[in-house]
C-alpha cells in the first residue's frame, strides 16, 4: 500500500521503523499483513476501557476516540528461532460490542461516552481497518507464527488470562501469506 495512504496509521505508529526514515516518500509502497480479529468477553464482568474517558484521546485523522493505548499487539516470529520479525499494535478502534451469542445482548457502542466489550459479546476489527496488520516490508520469505495478544499489558483486569493469546501457522512467499493452525495459547 501507498505511504500516502498510510498517514493516519503512520501517526499512530502502525507501520515498521523503515517507514519512518527521512527518504520514504508517498509512493513508496508497504506490505502489510492484514488480518481481522474478533474478540469475545467470555467472563461475567465488562471489559472496559483501561482510562477513564476524560482522558480518552481523539484522533482526528480516524475521527474517533482511542479509549486504550494498546488494545492488542501483533507479534510476527520466526517458526524456527521463536524471535520477533515484525510487529505492530492496535489502539482500541472503537472498542463496543459488535454482535453477542444468544440471551445477551449489546449494551456499548463506539461513541464519546461509552465504550466497552459486554460479557457474551465479540468486538470484531475487519482486516481493511488502519493498523489492523503487521507491516512487512523488511521481512523475507519463509514460515513464522503470527501471535496475537489481547489486553497484552494487563491493564484491564479479568478473572483469566490465558485465553488472551492467539498464534497461527503463517507461510510467506514473498507475494502471499497463508494462515494455519490458529489455536488459543496461554
Amino acid at each position: 500500500m501507498a505511504m500516502y495512504n498510510l498517514r493516519c496509521a503512520a501517526e499512530e505508529n502502525c507501520l515498521a521503523s523503515s517507514a519512518y526514515r527521512g527518504d520514504v516518500r508517498d509512493y513508496d509502497h508497504r506490505v502489510l499483513l492484514r488480518f481481522p480479529q474478533r474478540v469475545k468477553n467470555q467472563g461475567t464482568s465488562d471489559f472496559l476501557p483501561s482510562r477513564p474517558r476524560y482522558s480518552w484521546e481523539w484522533h482526528s485523522c480516524h475521527q474517533h476516540y482511542h479509549s486504550m493505548d494498546e488494545f492488542s499487539h501483533y507479534d510476527l516470529l520466526d517458526a524456527n528461532t521463536q524471535r520477533r520479525v515484525a510487529e505492530g499494535h492496535k489502539a482500541s478502534f472503537c472498542l463496543e460490542d459488535t454482535s453477542c451469542d444468544y440471551g445477551y445482548h449489546r449494551r456499548f457502542a463506539c461513541t464519546a461516552h461509552t465504550q466497552g466489550l459486554s460479557p457474551g459479546c465479540y468486538d470484531t476489527y475487519a482486516a481493511d481497518i488502519d493498523c489492523q496488520w503487521i507491516d512487512i516490508t523488511d521481512v523475507q520469505p519463509g514460515n513464522y507464527i503470527l501471535k496475537v495478544s489481547v489486553n497484552p499489558s494487563y491493564l484491564v483486569p479479568e478473572s483469566d488470562y490465558s485465553n488472551n493469546v492467539v498464534r497461527c501457522d503463517i507461510r510467506y512467499t514473498g507475494h502471499h501469506a497463508y494462515a494455519s493452525g490458529c489455536t488459543i495459547s496461554p
